[in-house]
């Protein structure tokens, strides 16, 4: 009577399992599908901390169903023993960009202090959150803001944009804008604004679909705006994770 080696078990083992995975997530992006027709396309399958249920990844949002989809759930996993929101974590992990990779010639920076901490904004020059945001960050010390300008909510966003970039010193020029509601000066003459287009681009890429949208140096990404005392925490956090 022969006998296979244990690691040719162990392979075979390997491989019906990873056959078991492909057929259990073709079944459930097929039967979403067939069920759902209006749901977008489905960028991952995964098995959740949570026997029988699986995850569901679409774009940076996240939902679960079980290993037939025969139902859906839409909330958040919370691990009881910590307490801590798997699904808010998961999201900050897919959702997080590389601070190291952004292409900062891009962006208008201002400082503050030492400006040896660093954060990263995409704006809008007609956002009104952002000129509550932009007005509320001189509160905080110490600081580097780079400012990635996307005119994305239409009207004069794009001209606005354009003579921010194109002025002199477009730093200043923000900053007048957005916290005092100093109009910047019409851009005379020629203008290298290609850098608004690279970063629309870079948006879209990243899926910011909103303003401000903020990025830490630990790479965590924020939609929309926080105050004060959370960008400090923040702030302090990638100073000690670094």
């Amino acid at each position: 009577m022969t006998h296979c080696p244990r690691w040719m078990s162990a392979i075979a083992l390997t491989v019906s399992l990873a056959s078991h995975a492909m057929a259990q997530e073709a079944l459930i992006r097929e039967n979403l599908a067939k069920r759902l027709p209006d749901l977008p396309p489905i960028d991952e399958v995964s098995r959740s901390p949570i026997a029988g249920l699986y995850e569901v990844r679409i774009g940076t949002e996240i939902i679960y169903t079980d290993e037939r989809a025969e139902h859906v759930v839409q909330g958040t996993i919370t691990e009881t023993r910590g307490r801590s929101n798997l699904t808010q974590a998961r999201i900050e992990k897919l959702t997080a960009i590389d601070f190291g990779a952004l292409p900062l010639k891009d962006a208008i920076a201002w400082k503050q202090g030492t400006g040896a901490r660093k954060l990263v904004v995409f704006a809008d020059p007609n956002c009104g959150y952002c000129k509550k945001f932009e007005t509320e960050m001189q509160q905080v010390k110490d600081v580097t803001v780079y400012t990635f300008l996307i005119p994305i909510l239409g009207g004069d966003s794009p001209e606005k944009a354009r003579d921010i970039w194109c002025a002199k010193d477009s730093s200043a020029v923000w900053r007048d804008w957005m916290i005092k509601g100093q109009r910047p000066a019409q851009t005379v003459g020629s203008c290298d604004a290609t850098a608004l287009q690279r970063n629309l681009a870079m948006s879209k890429k990243y899926r910011v679909t909103g303003t401000p949208s903020l990025v830490f140096e630990t790479g965590k990404r924020v939609p929309g705006a926080l105050p004060p005392e959370r960008v400090e925490s923040e702030l302090a956090a990638g100073r000690s994770a670094s």
